[in-house]
């Protein structure tokens, strides 16, 4: 589904700069234990994201909700963080986020992941009539998704509309004497309600009906994307030994890399419809492995355009980062240059070339040359871009965050310190 090589983040190929290979080889060493737990965790069902690929069962009765979903003019994902993020990156496959997005027929698809007043008022002026809304928080209690229910909620009823009718939610189940602020609201509503299975964080529910109900109004496959999850955790199932197993190998070089001087991961995605997915995998990284003074900071980039504003700082500035390129098969694709046009461009060598010929040679030389600079590269190759290759794509980065935690010693499930920001945020409001 997708290759990955290390060779150019290793010292014994760039030199200087690169990460020495006996140092991934001592941190693959220490993987057997977490793998281990990893597959224990399979089999008891402790961890359900690991069960998510063969799960079957919940796809149909999510289809009948995207199916009336996808009959509205617009759809609105009200949600932040890993609530969010795993949707929109699924979306994307289907142009969602992308300069052609407009062009796409069928339900526009709108995610308001940032709270932000003016941008709230504006979407509120669609067509309400034909607009639907999807609340999603697993707590029930993100204080900027209740803030988005409550005026959606408040503005249907003032033009006139049953709340009821165009709202649907996606919480966990309601816990005695417990609180669940937004199935308070929807189910007083009226509002469907869809369960969150508690045992998923929101980071790592893109499999779940978090991910799969923005997939599906958007026609996308969810069985594929369930299915490329599978292959991404076979290797671990199958119980093969750490050097063989791809997350187990770029948890190591990330976790080698840093121990090296090198706190930060640059990922560089050459294609728009990963530039969710670069997004989606920063959150992860980050709130999994941030705790006690550990982890490394995870940096977002697409390609070509960060070359443009990016590339002269990796190349020239602090040597202080792994990089991460991730290209698809693009040569051959899109327009081709007539010749006459590149002779009077001053590029007769663009030629007979596609625009893909392009991309696909500037992934090449940004690698490259990366590598030539004493900058340590882990690639990614995709030989397409489709439902199962994301899913798979998906799985690995969330089996190599649990696994470099596991190196590091911290809880990826957790996330202490931006709960105090949460409860300290609610306390301001209140003043």
């Amino acid at each position: 589904m997708h290759v990955q090589s290390i060779e150019h983040a290793l010292q014994e190929t760039i030199g200087e700069g690169g990460v020495p290979e006996a140092a991934v080889n001592a941190a693959l060493a220490r993987l057997a234990d977490p793998l281990a737990k990893l597959r224990r965790a399979h089999e008891d069902g402790s961890l359900p994201l690991l069960r998510l690929p063969e799960k079957k069962d919940d796809i149909d009765a999510l289809a009948n909700v995207a199916q009336e979903l996808a009959h509205a003019s617009d759809v609105v994902f009200l949600g932040t963080g890993g609530s969010s993020l795993g949707g929109q990156t699924l979306a994307q496959l289907s142009g969602y986020g992308t300069p052609a997005a407009h062009l796409r027929r069928g339900a526009r698809a709108h995610f308001l992941d940032n709270l932000d007043p003016q941008t709230l008022e504006a979407v509120l002026e669609l067509p309400l009539k034909t607009t639907r809304f999807v609340a999603i928080s697993k707590s029930g209690g993100t204080a900027e998704t209740l803030m988005q229910v409550m005026a959606v909620i408040a503005v249907l009823a003032e033009k006139g509309l049953k709340p009821k009718d165009h709202l649907v939610g996606i919480s966990e189940p309601a816990k005695k004497g417990g609180k669940n602020g937004l199935r308070a609201l929807l189910e007083e509503a009226g509002a469907p309600v869809l369960d969150h299975d508690p045992a998923i964080g929101g980071r790592f529910s893109a499999l779940s009906n978090v991910g799969l109900l923005p997939a599906l109004v958007l026609d996308l496959d969810p069985h594929a994307i369930r299915a490329g999850a599978g292959e991404a955790l076979a290797a671990i199932l199958a119980g093969r030994p750490a050097e063989e197993v791809p997350a187990a190998i770029g948890a190591a070089l990330s976790v080698a890399a840093a121990a090296g001087g090198k706190p930060i991961i640059a990922m560089l995605a050459y294609a728009d419809r990963l530039e969710r997915f670069t997004r989606w995998w920063a959150q992860l990284w980050a709130e999994s492995l941030g705790k006690g003074g550990k982890g490394t900071t995870p940096m977002a980039a697409l390609g070509p355009v960060d070359q443009h504003s990016q590339l002269q700082l990796w190349l020239d500035g602090p040597r202080d980062k792994l990089f991460t390129v991730i290209s698809t098969r693009t040569a051959g694709k899109g327009p081709r240059i007539e010749a006459a046009l590149a002779k009077t461009a001053g590029e007769p060598e663009f030629g007979g070339r596609s625009v893909g010929d392009l991309v696909a040679s500037e992934a090449r030389a940004t690698t490259e040359t990366l590598a030539k600079h004493g900058r340590p590269v882990r690639t990614i190759k995709l030989e397409r871009l489709d439902e199962r290759a994301l899913g798979a794509l998906m799985m690995h980065f969330m089996l190599e965050t649990v696994l470099a935690a596991g190196l590091l010693g911290v809880d990826p499930f957790d996330q202490p310190a931006v709960e105090e920001g949460k409860r300290l945020a609610k306390r301001h409001l209140a003043r």
